[in-house]
């Protein structure tokens, strides 16, 4: 896919359906970089605009603040840019993300895809491929998939103790460490109990190296969230 243009890339608004059914999931706001799927936003925009025009219900022809592509609603539109639909841009971001996900998590990603609001975890898939997942560089940060690849990942973190966390970040590659800064420093773990807050040196030292180097503006939160583990501290003194 070649990078999006100014003039293809579409910020898209939320959707409201008539019934208000909502894929859980689907964000407030998303991105459409692709150039063809961009041109097919604008195609059933102006068939809408072209059909109401002819119906007189908009003499001014205007489709301009139209984010949700609903001003003018038509059965293409509908089909096109429903979260809910099947054949829809949401839903081909949303398959594109799970097709994406690691193997072991893949089943998970489809279910949360297909609309599943809270599936049954995997099992036995290590805490550090679902760092990897979260740290792992999407090609299209903020289409219709973005709340999806941040979600995901930390619902199956959110439940582990700090200590397999801790043990997680030690098996991390970049990408794993990337997540793991996140993730300790996402009010998921920021919030925990002091005690539950607890991190080992090696972890600990380690989350702080990556956030001074790649991701500075998370540093302050985790040398603040961060607590040396009870047998660290005394080592140290």
């Amino acid at each position: 896919m070649r990078p999006a243009s100014h003039t293809d890339r579409l910020v898209m608004g939320d959707y409201s359906r008539p019934d208000r059914a909502r894929h859980p999931h689907h964000p407030p706001s998303y991105e459409i970089t692709d150039p063809a799927e961009a041109a097919e936003v604008r195609a059933v925009r102006e068939l809408g605009r072209r059909r109401a025009a002819e119906a007189g219900d908009d003499p001014f022809g205007c489709s301009c603040g139209d984010g949700e592509g609903t001003r003018h609603p038509t059965p293409e539109s509908r089909r096109l840019l429903d979260p809910l639909s099947p054949d829809g841009i949401p839903a081909r971001h949303r398959a594109r993300w799970a097709a994406a996900a690691p193997g072991a998590l893949r089943e998970y990603a489809e279910a949360l895809a297909a609309g599943a609001e809270e599936p049954a975890p995997p099992a036995g898939v290590p805490l550090s491929v679902a760092l990897g997942w979260l740290g792992a560089v999407r090609q299209e940060p903020r289409d219709a998939a973005w709340l999806l690849a941040e979600r995901a990942p930390m619902r199956l973190l959110a439940g582990a103790a700090t200590a397999e966390l801790a043990w997680a970040v030690r098996e991390s590659d970049r990408a794993g460490l990337e997540g793991a800064v996140r993730f300790f420093a996402s009010e998921e773990f920021t919030t925990r109990h002091p005690k539950r807050r607890r991190v080992p040196d090696t972890a600990r030292d380690m989350l702080l190296r990556h956030a001074r180097s790649h991701r500075p503006a998370d540093l302050a939160v985790l040398e603040r969230r961060l607590l040396r583990a009870p047998e660290d501290r005394i080592r140290r003194s």
